[in-house]
């Protein structure tokens, strides 16, 4: 990911679930917040109850990898948190893909050009 960091800490994650707004679809919940920085910083939060840490890895990787080849598109300057909802687990790539970008353009943070 060229142009984004990931948030990492607790007190971050807190802070964009806290005073972000929130949208979602069946497979995912997005979290965004301004941040102030000329860079994006992604958060990814997968529950026990998704499944044991191979199934939440996967999920992990799926959503990061769709981020970083989507990355061009997302507007810069924001705290973004995705957490992936059980109801993904069997899900691929491609679902995940348009899952963000779905996401992505109900926030206005997704540029199609």
């Amino acid at each position: 990911m060229k142009f984004s960091e990931s948030l990492k800490k607790n007190k971050d994650f807190q802070i964009v679930y806290r005073t972000g707004n929130s949208l979602a679809n069946r497979s995912l919940v997005m979290y965004k917040k301004e941040n102030g920085l000329g860079k994006n910083r992604l958060g990814i939060s997968v529950s026990k109850k998704v499944g044991n840490s191979v199934v939440r890895h996967h999920l992990t990787r799926l959503v990061r990898e769709s981020y970083r080849l989507q990355e061009e598109h997302f507007k810069c300057g924001y705290d973004i948190v995705v957490v992936v909802r059980v109801s993904a687990k069997e899900i691929t790539y491609a679902d995940m893909e348009s899952a963000l970008i779905h996401l992505g353009k109900l926030h206005d943070i997704y540029n199609i050009s």
